[in-house]
């Protein structure tokens, strides 16, 4: 009997309403598949940071290396100044075990409503592979004579071949393993010559060699933006870079229903290290502890790890779950209720 171990990253605000939530649906789902899971709780957070000092040693990570899973609900707290928790945290998560892949599905689940008027859920249902450790994120750069008239600031976009082939060979792999096997780049050729000319050359090198049963497209990221409202039926694995990804996502995310149908994976694709999974939707301080949080981004993060596991029959059924919750409509239910209509089903 396979065991999995996850470590379990509650967070602060609703993001321990609903990881509660996606725990009780994984716990379900391995009763049922004959595998096990040992959760351990950390306590990392903007709680936690007041609290101690402490955003994310390296004794921690150590520790957290020793899972094949990070389940987290949420970081973030008004009290907490912006950047230390996403910087100390996120960040150093993404980095530290090379998630080099961030993975967001936008797909629409039946009876939600969406704001693009007129499109059914086969019209709306892509996957943006979004590089997740280069680019602007890394902080390359800085600041000089500041706080005078001269100040400058500097933060450069940075890639290397490795980071780039390596994000581009995924997200091939990827659209090859789907019915449509079309990728588009999203990019700004026309403007970020030098870095877009490393994209667009590796992009059509590794496709022409080593994809050839997949189609190749590009599009402008401001085009890709109106094409995701007017028309999102044209994509279907879309790989970009680490600022634009972080742009169109939560684009593609009201797409599909708000923040609160939004899920995502931090990968690493080798497993040499652990991957994270995760709602989107942040910690919401404004509805925290009233039970108004929609858990149901939460439990689409469980589907995507238990498919990164390669638990696929278990991952179907919380898909399954999902889509019979959705359809028969949760507007006006809490937290509390979904998850029982959730564990129902299941």
């Amino acid at each position: 009997m396979a065991e999995y171990k996850i470590a379990l990253i509650p967070g602060d605000g609703i993001g321990k309403e609903v990881v509660q939530v996606g725990r009780q649906v994984l716990e379900k789902v391995a009763a049922k598949h004959n595998f096990e899971l040992a959760f351990t709780e950390f306590p990392f957070g903007g709680e936690h940071y007041l609290k101690t000092g402490e955003v994310l040693s390296d004794e921690s990570l150590d520790e957290l290396c020793k899972h094949d899973i990070i389940y987290l609900g949420a970081v973030g707290t008004p009290d907490v100044k912006p950047g230390i928790l996403e910087k100390g945290i996120l960040l150093k998560l993404r980095f530290e075990l090379d998630q080099y892949i961030n993975l967001r599905p936008v797909k629409v689940y039946p009876g939600i409503d969406i704001p693009i008027k007129n499109t059914t859920p086969e019209q709306l249902d892509y996957i943006v592979v979004r590089e997740n450790t280069g680019g602007l994120y890394t902080g390359v750069g800085g600041i000089m004579m500041k706080g005078t008239e001269d100040e400058v600031a500097i933060q450069s976009m940075t890639y290397n071949y490795k980071q780039v082939s390596r994000c581009l060979r995924y997200a091939f792999q990827l659209a090859e393993s789907r019915p449509r096997k079309t990728l588009a780049l999203i990019g700004k050729t026309n403007v970020l010559t030098h870095v877009f000319d490393l994209w667009d050359r590796v992009f059509h090198e590794i496709g022409a060699k080593e994809f050839p049963g997949v189609t190749r497209e590009y599009y402008h990221v401001d085009a890709a933006c109106m094409h995701m409202i007017r028309q999102p039926e044209r994509f279907d694995v879309m790989v970009t870079t680490n600022m634009f990804g972080d742009i169109i996502t939560d684009l593609g995310a009201e797409t599909q229903g708000g923040m609160g149908m939004a899920a995502s994976g931090n990968i690493n694709p080798e497993k040499t290290k652990p991957s994270m999974f995760e709602p989107v939707h942040g910690s919401a301080p404004d509805i925290m502890g009233k039970g108004l949080a929609n858990p149901i981004a939460a439990v689409i993060t469980v589907k995507m790890m238990l498919d990164f596991l390669g638990e696929t029959e278990a991952a179907n059924d919380v898909d399954s779950a999902i889509s019979a919750v959705t359809i028969d409509g949760f507007d006006g239910l809490g937290t509390l209720e979904i998850a029982e209509k959730l564990l129902e089903t299941l």
